[in-house]
């Protein structure tokens, strides 16, 4: 037997002993990772709500920040769990503690700048170094709808464009916007400013005829009142923002075109 034979033959048994010994350890857990993940560019496409996150006020400490040219991603612990949350870029000192309400959660969130893939992410719109609220008759006053009824759109000329809907079209067929991008053209008719770090805006299109349909838009744009206006955000049913306050629909997160 030529010394080349040899060698083949005391590697083809070293590679079978390793591999007998191999099954008696424990085999190695695999996590699933989604083959396609969510990226900054579609924050607003297949969003995944968590309730909880909605209703409660959170109270975090900061462990790090990553800042990329839009989002300030926050390595954060909550009552000994840790996890990321995202807000639109920000000045944040690490080790401070911060609260916020609410945020959508996000699977297998991307992000182009950093090329990682966050496993679990929180988008919030805003943090605070003060508590937003700390007891339901501060949420009661926030979230009610303070000052004067709004003033009904009646007969309003608003033509919504093609990739637009109406809001009869909107509050006729709940179920099926849920949760989906929508494009809608209304006119301001109140607007309560800065609650829970964003604008509350309700909405009319002159549907609905003697009691026109009313939408709760949530926003970062200031929108002056009677000005008629194109939203695009999501839509949410049934949301809970705590102490008894709750949208069977709502505009959440929108922009202004």
């Amino acid at each position: 037997m030529n010394l080349t034979r040899k060698i083949q033959i005391m590697v083809l048994v070293a590679g079978a002993s390793i591999a007998l010994l191999a099954c008696g350890s424990k085999p190695e857990v695999v996590q699933r990772v989604h083959a396609t993940p969510v990226n900054e560019a579609s924050v607003n496409t297949d969003v995944n709500t968590s309730v909880d996150a909605r209703s409660q006020v959170h109270e975090v400490v900061v462990n790090d920040v990553l800042h990329t040219e839009k989002y300030t991603y926050l390595d954060v612990t909550e009552d000994g769990k840790q996890f990321w949350v995202a807000v639109p870029r920000k000045e944040v000192e690490k080790g401070e503690t911060y609260y916020y309400v609410g945020g959508l959660m996000k699977k297998n969130f991307k992000s182009r700048e950093y090329d990682r893939v966050f496993e679990t992410v929180y988008l919030v719109s805003d943090v605070r170094k003060d508590p937003i609220y700390t007891g339901s008759t501060t949420v009661a006053q926030a979230l009610s709808n303070v000052g004067d009824e709004p003033d009904h759109v009646h007969d309003q000329d608003i033509v919504q464009s093609e990739e637009g809907i109406s809001l009869e079209e909107l509050f006729n067929n709940k179920e099926k916007y849920a949760g989906k991008e929508v494009e809608i053209r209304g006119k301001c008719v109140k607007i309560n400013k800065q609650i829970m770090g964003r604008n509350w805006v309700h909405i009319q299109d002159g549907t609905g005829g003697e009691k026109p349909y009313d939408l709760t838009v949530t926003t970062s744009a200031d929108v002056p009142v009677g000005t008629v206006v194109t939203f695009t955000g999501m839509i949410g049913l049934n949301v809970d923002f705590g102490a008894g306050y709750k949208y069977d629909i709502i505009l959440e997160d929108a922009h202004v075109h």
